[in-house]
C-alpha cells in the first residue's frame, strides 16, 4: 500500500470520510502584524490576577500568529528593560509599562487604547 493513500484506505476500512478542515483565523492572518497597523486597534492593559501580586502589561487585539509577534515583542521588552512573552496572540510585558508601550506602538502606526 502506498503511504500517501492512507486516507482512502482508512475511509474504505471504517466507512469514515474525513472532511477538509477549515483554516483557522491565525492561518488566514498576515505574516506581519505591521501590515495591518492602521486597521487594528490594540488594547494595552495591566493584569495582576493569577500572577502572585506581580503586575504585567498585556497588549491584545493583534490579528497575527505568535511567530509574527516575536520581533515586535522583543523590541517592546528591550524598550521597557523587562522580560515578557507571546502567547495566544497577546504580548505580555512584565511590570506596568502601559504608557511606554502605548507610545512606542503609536510611533509604529498602530491605533492604541490604554485600558
Amino acid at each position: 500500500m502506498d503511504k500517501s493513500d492512507w486516507k482512502t484506505a482508512l475511509a474504505a476500512a471504517t466507512g469514515y470520510t474525513p472532511t477538509p478542515e477549515e483554516p483557522s483565523a491565525a492561518e488566514n492572518a498576515p505574516a506581519d502584524p505591521v501590515a495591518l497597523q492602521g486597521r487594528q486597534v490594540l488594547d494595552v492593559s495591566i493584569d495582576r490576577r493569577n500572577r502572585h501580586g506581580k503586575t504585567a502589561t498585556i497588549i491584545s487585539g493583534f490579528v497575527a500568529d505568535d511567530e509574527a509577534l516575536l520581533p515586535l515583542a522583543s523590541d517592546l521588552k528591550r524598550l521597557c528593560g523587562t522580560g515578557g512573552s507571546v502567547r495566544g496572540g497577546e504580548i505580555l510585558i512584565q511590570g506596568d509599562c502601559r504608557e511606554r508601550v502605548a507610545a512606542a506602538l503609536r510611533e509604529r502606526g498602530f491605533k492604541v487604547r490604554v485600558i
